[in-house]
């Protein structure tokens, strides 16, 4: 859907509904949060909330201060651990509180960008699944009213707030970054929003404390990286390549002080995963259909993962597991992403393909 389309649907949602609820990556709340769309839902004077989900993933402390400094009401959640949902179900009851007196329902849109967690809060909200998560882009069609109360429903619409800026689509992860021509872009614009966010993660990765601006840091990642080119200058291009991939894949994430723990798998599947891309394979079945010869050969004592972002999914194989349920947490600890859909495979040794939101 192209981005001028894309934006009539969520006039269309803001229009539609009464309560709007912004669903953001508690992870990244800067790269999540649409002023635009912001701007717009206090244009038609309509009450606002802020939903962070994935807040599991960030200190309790950190979420406290950002609710206090914010302007518009938070809420923070785990969609996924079913944390704070009561909390949340209790906010939108009070924002349509005042609504009640003029009509039969009140009906609340959630909206936000692909992958934080909008299909995931609805089913729960809901209490059952009311809603597909297939991993099929467009999946959501047309527009879905679901009951949660006698007078208060959830409009379930198709409220993406598209990602209309290249810069953005990488830090979101909707580009690989290995297959970027011109990296340090994106990579500078996302080191100023840490720095905006909370600069003292650069410090606990990086060992960074002092600079002048963004691409002094970046040198200085390449240089504690080995990342140096003929004549003894950093590599900045490959470097910012790096620095985006350690972001997309959430081995650098800007909370707390993270345990290094060595790699005790092997990097695998690239082949595998140029195909499915290729081929915009987004059900395991499908993949194993296609490669599961190939998968299967590898199936041994020794783990293996690929992981690839295809279409605002996340596709990820791993394989070298007794059982299959070690291979789905394993891509759900590194991509810090919950599993849709998955296939297992093998006999003594065993193998997962899995799509990830």
């Amino acid at each position: 859907m192209k981005a001028r389309k894309a934006w009539r649907v969520v006039r269309e949602v803001v229009d539609e509904a009464d309560v709007i609820v912004e669903v953001v990556d508690a992870r990244d709340p800067i790269g999540t949060r649409n002023r635009k769309l912001e701007r717009l839902i206090l244009e038609k004077e309509k009450p606002l909330l802020i939903v962070m989900n994935k807040a599991d993933l960030v200190p309790k402390e950190w979420a406290e201060e950002y609710k206090r400094k914010s302007d518009v009401p938070v809420v923070f959640i785990s969609a996924r651990e079913r944390k704070g949902t009561g909390i949340l179900r209790r906010e939108i009851k009070r924002l349509a509180r005042p609504l009640l007196d003029e009509r039969e329902k009140v009906k609340v849109a959630l909206i936000g960008y692909p992958n934080v967690g909008k299909s995931t809060i609805i089913n729960t909200l809901k209490g059952k699944k009311a809603v597909g998560t297939a991993p099929i882009p467009g999946y959501t069609k047309g527009k879905q009213v679901i009951k949660l109360s006698k007078k208060l429903w959830l409009l379930d619409s198709p409220g993406v707030i598209p990602i209309d800026d290249f810069d953005e689509l990488v830090i979101k992860g909707g580009f690989p970054a290995d297959k970027i021509d011109e990296p340090v872009k994106p990579a500078l614009k996302l080191i100023r929003r840490i720095l905006d966010t909370r600069k003292e993660a650069l410090t606990e990765k990086f060992g960074i404390e002092e600079f002048e601006g963004e691409e002094e840091i970046l040198r200085k990642i390449g240089e504690r990286r080995g990342l140096i080119k003929a004549g003894g200058e950093v590599d900045l291009e490959e470097t910012a390549r790096w620095f985006l991939r350690e972001w997309q894949t959430g081995r650098f994430t800007l909370f707390g002080k993270e345990k290094q723990e060595k790699e005790e798998f092997t990097r695998d599947f690239e082949d595998v995963l140029e195909g499915v891309e290729r081929d915009l394979l987004l059900d395991p079945r499908r993949i194993l259909w296609r490669y599961g010869d190939e998968l299967r050969g590898k199936l041994d004592g020794t783990k293996r993962v690929g992981i690839r972002e295809i279409e605002g999914f996340t596709v990820g194989i791993a394989t070298g597991f007794k059982k299959c349920h070690g291979g789905t947490k394993l891509l759900e600890r590194l991509t810090g992403k919950h599993v849709l859909a998955s296939e297992c495979f093998g006999k003594k040794w065993k193998g997962v393909v899995a799509i990830l939101e």
